[in-house]
């Protein structure tokens, strides 16, 4: 007759037990870490805005478009952290550089305030960068390279990612200086002026201009023929490394820049060591 009523208590004092909640999330190990990985960020793409500091403020936080870091054209530039460099910013577009498309997904987009050009009777007129604003860009350049690891050919111009689009940040944008800081590569005087006499002397065909191009980078037409696609290519190139003209004439001075610029430096062997060691 006892034996029913503990049964019972059994299981009532099992029923009132509490039961652990099944997990919230899936369940993650994070000891392990594949070697096979890299850093997401490949480029910096450097843009200027078309507008003054204001307008470029409203555009780039309430409109389509956006930018990682916004360089202000103030008295003491700074600037301002629109887009955080885990994200993706909306700030290269329709892109490409050698394999690499959209090039949105992996890079850092930098917006200049700059007002761009204007039309004149004379021609297209660009307005100048304050060495104030290439100084702080400067900075920052260094700063994420060491941090992402960029390789120095991959710090670009929105118009070399887009060069049937874009102008920007257009031929005053001092990239020597940039070189100058070791963070992009610079054709070597010396070797341009090497190479150019025998340019001058044969200009190469239009297909040799597309296929370096091609090598060093852009996404330019293989067709054997100056097109306008091509002229547009050219002119990027130019507004970049010889900015006095861009017109968009393969010339034998473009063609000893691109010539150096696509050709490794040869390594000279250091003289072998006299077999007893003297000197």
């Amino acid at each position: 007759m006892k034996i029913v009523p503990l049964l019972a208590l059994t299981a009532l004092v099992a029923g009132c037990a509490t039961v652990p909640p099944p997990p919230a999330g899936p369940r993650l190990d994070h000891s392990l870490t594949s070697r096979a990985q890299s850093d997401r960020i490949k480029y910096i793409i450097v843009h200027y805005t078309v507008s003054d500091t204001p307008r470029s403020i409203r555009t780039l936080t309430t409109g389509d478009v956006s930018a990682h870091y916004l360089l202000t054209d103030t008295e003491q530039p700074f600037f301002y952290t629109l887009v955080d460099e885990s994200r993706q910013s909306n700030h290269a577009g329709y892109s490409s550089w050698k394999i690499y498309n959209q090039l949105n997904a992996a890079s850092i987009g930098i917006e200049i305030v700059n007002p761009g050009f204007k039309e004149t009777p004379e021609g297209r007129v660009y307005a100048p960068f304050k060495q104030a604003q290439i100084d702080q860009l400067i900075l920052l350049l260094k700063d994420i390279v060491k941090r992402h690891n960029i390789a120095p050919g991959n710090i670009l111009g929105h118009n070399e990612i887009a060069p049937q689009r874009k102008q920007d940040p257009g031929p005053l944008f001092p990239w020597k200086q940039l070189a100058d800081a070791g963070l992009i590569p610079w054709p070597e005087p010396s070797r341009v002026a090497a190479r150019l006499p025998g340019f001058q002397e044969q200009l190469p065909e239009v297909a040799w201009f597309q296929r370096k191009l091609a090598e060093h980078g852009y996404a330019v037409p293989q067709t054997g023929e100056l097109d306008q696609a091509t002229r547009n290519v050219i002119s990027v190139f130019q507004t970049k490394y010889r900015p006095a003209l861009y017109d968009g004439t393969p010339d034998a001075e473009t063609a000893a820049i691109l010539d150096v610029l696509t050709s490794p430096v040869p390594i000279v062997p250091a003289a072998a060591a006299p077999a007893d060691g003297g000197p």
